[in-house]
């Protein structure tokens, strides 16, 4: 195939990613939260199609499956697949389904459990053509994979979202949506360790926004409170974690507590990565993958590790603008290539 569109149906986002000839030349994300109702990923599809074009074949997996919009995974799995199939009518279309290869969308329940959150098994199988030893982490919005490639094959020891949360591969920590209670119970705060509130005041977006280090095109979101997305109104969003106003510290002492917040979520990554490797003892050399929204987090991980970091856009061949979106939507993109 010369020309070949990846899609990653997100339970948040639609990301699409167009290949010709191996090399990505478009790369494209768009908000289309489940919950909203399935028009906004309708809608989506329509904004993706007007800028990726006509084009030989499609590539779908999904996460989305997994929304509280379907009474059960397998039913996600077939309303996804069968709306795909409706939206990209024109050129072929096949569903990852990991180890059992490409399917049919209307089949794809029949095989749900492999075909539900694929995603991250298209993306360390294009990994693992690149770099036969490494550590492949893509920290999304939502979530963070962890995944051992070894000797050229992909060595997670779970599957499924359930069997992967137990092993350490699927963290639900991400860069953009995590909301800080779900990090941590308590932070440091004037010298006495406060217990944070159990209300979605903040998230981790705005952890990072006050850091400085949240990338423009991952905060496609609304804010916990639907304010704005300045550095102020972030400030004013995380005191309210520890029941105080923005006016109560200086700006000094919130950046610290949002560092405290940043700090937790690493060392949560990092564990997960340990746990993984003593399961499988990759070498030395082996290093880092990084992909995602997070990739800006991942280079202290790998520094943690003691692992040589390397971008999961450096193992592509793309068009220079397309280069770090590619990398923002990985699956699509390891779809786009693999397809």
């Amino acid at each position: 195939m010369t020309s070949v569109i990846g899609w990653d149906i997100g339970g948040v986002h639609l990301k699409a990613v167009r290949a010709e000839h191996g090399r990505i030349v478009k790369a494209v994300q768009f908000a289309a939260p489940l919950r909203g109702g399935l028009d906004l990923l309708v809608a989506a599809f329509a904004k993706a199609k007007a800028e990726l074009g006509g084009v030989e074949r499609h590539a779908v997996t999904m996460t989305g499956e997994l929304a509280d919009t379907f009474p059960s995974r397998a039913e996600g799995v077939a309303c996804i697949a069968a709306l795909a199939a409706r939206e990209l009518q024109g050129a072929p279309l096949a569903i990852y389904a990991g180890p059992a290869g490409w399917l049919a969308p209307e089949v794809a329940h029949r095989h749900a459990g492999v075909v539900a959150s694929a995603n991250w098994h298209a993306c360390a199988s294009f990994v693992a053509t690149r770099r036969p030893d490494a550590l492949f982490v893509d920290m999304g919005s939502t979530t963070t994979d962890v995944i051992p490639v070894v000797a050229g094959r992909v060595a997670a020891h779970g599957y499924s979202d359930a069997e992967r949360l137990a092993t350490g591969e699927l963290v639900y920590s991400g860069l953009v949506r995590t909301f800080l209670m779900a990090g941590a119970e308590r932070v440091p705060f004037k010298g006495a360790w406060t217990t944070l509130i159990n209300e979605n005041f903040a998230n981790m977006a705005d952890v990072y926004r006050v850091l400085g280090m949240l990338p423009g095109d991952s905060d496609t979101m609304a804010t916990a409170d639907g304010r704005e997305k300045t550095r102020a109104a972030s400030l004013a969003r995380l005191a309210r974690m520890v029941g105080a106003d923005a006016t109560d510290a200086d700006d000094a002492e919130w950046t610290a507590v949002a560092r405290w917040f940043a700090e937790m979520q690493v060392r949560r990554i990092t564990d997960a990565a340990m746990l993984c490797g003593s399961r499988q003892v990759l070498p030395a050399s082996a290093p880092l993958v990084g992909a995602g929204a997070g990739l800006v987090v991942l280079g202290e991980v790998a520094r943690r590790l003691g692992r040589t970091e390397v971008a999961f856009d450096a193992l592509i061949e793309a068009v220079p603008e397309a280069r770090s979106a590619a990398s923002l939507c990985a699956p699509a993109a390891a779809l786009a290539l693999l397809g």
